[in-house]
């Protein structure tokens, strides 16, 4: 079983080594460009429409953030950080999701003023129901 908190030492992992020091994450970057030895390169032009969610202004985002986290935990990279634990459970693997679209590191840096769903939200290019989650994940909100 992975826990929570290994998942938010590898999302750090992760923006470390993308260099990534302010929202948003460049997602679609990330799917289409990874560094050496990540994982392997995808054309994201190639998703069909019905993959994507667009409930929400910031939805398509969340969907391809949760296909870069399917990919991630399906990489050899992935595999050898334990990652295909999660593979089969789709509330972690959301949760994983929302860990690369906001990352605890760069929200707990954040004034309180600031840690509201809709500014991370704005901010993160995130649906405000995907950032409240995530705010609640971290502890940071009732």
């Amino acid at each position: 079983m992975v826990e929570r908190q290994h998942l938010e030492t590898i999302t750090d992992d992760l923006i470390r080594r993308y260099e990534i020091q302010t929202p948003p994450v460049p997602i679609e970057s990330m799917l289409q460009q990874p560094l050496p030895d990540l994982w392997e390169e995808l054309d994201i032009s190639q998703l069909s429409s019905s993959f994507i969610n667009v409930s929400d202004y910031y939805s398509p985002r969340m969907s391809l953030a949760r296909m870069l986290a399917r990919h991630v935990v399906n990489s050899e990279w992935g595999e050898a950080r334990g990652l295909d634990a999660i593979a089969n459970d789709d509330d972690m693997m959301r949760a994983f999701a929302r860990m690369l679209m906001m990352p605890g590191s760069l929200i707990t840096v954040l004034s309180a003023s600031a840690r509201t769903p809709e500014w991370i939200s704005a901010h993160f290019e995130v649906p405000v129901d995907d950032a409240l989650l995530r705010l609640q994940e971290l502890k940071l909100t009732k």
